[in-house]
């Protein structure tokens, strides 16, 4: 495999801000779903997107959230969807069909991380169904106003979280090994990433360039189901005991450049299916003292391949 994982000299670093990522764009006549676009750094993308002229769905599984969070952003409108439902995916995805606007922008941001054991109605795995399955599915659906835009970029999020776990494809849903909510949190952000590997190598003929996005060390609403021994694991902790002081971790405006920079930067013109972090491509690490990189895991081409079949089997669609 050649390594595609270099940086490219962006300009940007870990401090860029959402807006300082678009460098000033005018995205007038674009539009953009981003998933968890209510809160957190979804939030806070569709700000700086909707600022820029941009046109932004939101899809939401609370809508009474959704409406109090997003009150008052011009250019932003939401609708229902649950990523544990397929029937709810189908129903989002046929209304914006049915509008006839081209797609130019997907952010699938959303997700869970280390929570119970739970499974959607067809069985698997809630975090794996959540993060992967139903952005799979919801990008499928949406194929067609991807293509329409002549130019779209899909932005996968993933997380640092990817190098807990590879995909395990002989018990992905935990039906044979004991559950793990870590284990199951590392394969589904491993996912994300394996997943614009595989969707860029199908739409880059179509003109559909995909990007998977490490958005950085964030304490957002992903947290709520950590106890301090979670929190310890993820390096939420100091020395003492004590929960780590903001300017540790990255100010949602900086948490969401990352994937504004993907879905809108020349510099990544003719190029996808990489792992980014810091608005830069990342570079490939197996090093654990370091808390950046990508694992080789997560970015292999065979194992992208064998990923799409196994979430077209689960899932019962593909593009």
């Amino acid at each position: 495999m050649i390594n595609k994982q270099r940086p490219i000299e962006s300009g940007f670093d870990g401090t860029t801000t959402a807006m300082q990522a678009l460098a000033g764009k005018d995205l007038h006549g674009m539009t953009a779903i981003v998933t968890g676009g209510y809160s957190g750094i979804g939030l806070e993308a569709v700000r700086v997107l909707a600022a820029a002229g941009a046109q932004v769905i939101v899809p939401a599984r609370d809508p009474l959230k959704a409406e109090r969070n997003l009150d008052g952003i011009a250019g932003v409108e939401w609708g229902n969807l649950d990523l544990l439902d397929s029937a709810s995916i189908d129903c989002f995805a046929r209304n914006f069909l049915v509008s006839g606007r081209a797609l130019h922008l997907l952010i699938n941001s959303a997700g869970i991380m280390a929570t119970p054991l739970q499974r959607n109605g067809k069985g698997v795995e809630a975090q794996f169904a959540t993060n992967h399955l139903g952005h799979f599915q919801l990008t499928a659906r949406l194929w067609p106003a991807l293509c329409e835009a002549d130019g779209a970029r899909v932005v996968s999020v993933s997380s640092l979280g990817h190098r807990l776990s590879p995909i395990h494809f002989e018990d992905p849903q935990f039906e044979r090994r004991p559950y793990d909510k870590w284990a199951a949190y590392g394969q589904s952000k491993t996912a994300n990433a394996l997943f614009a590997v595989a969707l860029d190598q199908r739409g880059k003929a179509h003109g559909v360039r995909a990007f998977s996005v490490h958005p950085g060390e964030i304490l957002t609403d992903l947290v709520r189901y950590l106890d301090r021994d979670d929190l310890a694991l993820i390096g939420a902790l100091d020395d003492s005991g004590n929960i780590r002081p903001a300017k540790h971790y990255k100010r949602p405006e900086q948490g969401a450049a990352t994937m504004l920079w993907c879905g809108v930067s020349p510099l990544l013109e003719g190029m996808g299916g990489l792992y980014c972090e810091d608005c830069e491509v990342a570079v490939l690490s197996q090093d654990d003292t370091k808390r950046s990189g990508v694992r080789a895991w997560a970015i292999d081409p065979e194992q992208a391949e064998r990923l799409w079949a196994l979430s077209a089997q689960l899932s019962g669609v593909t593009l």
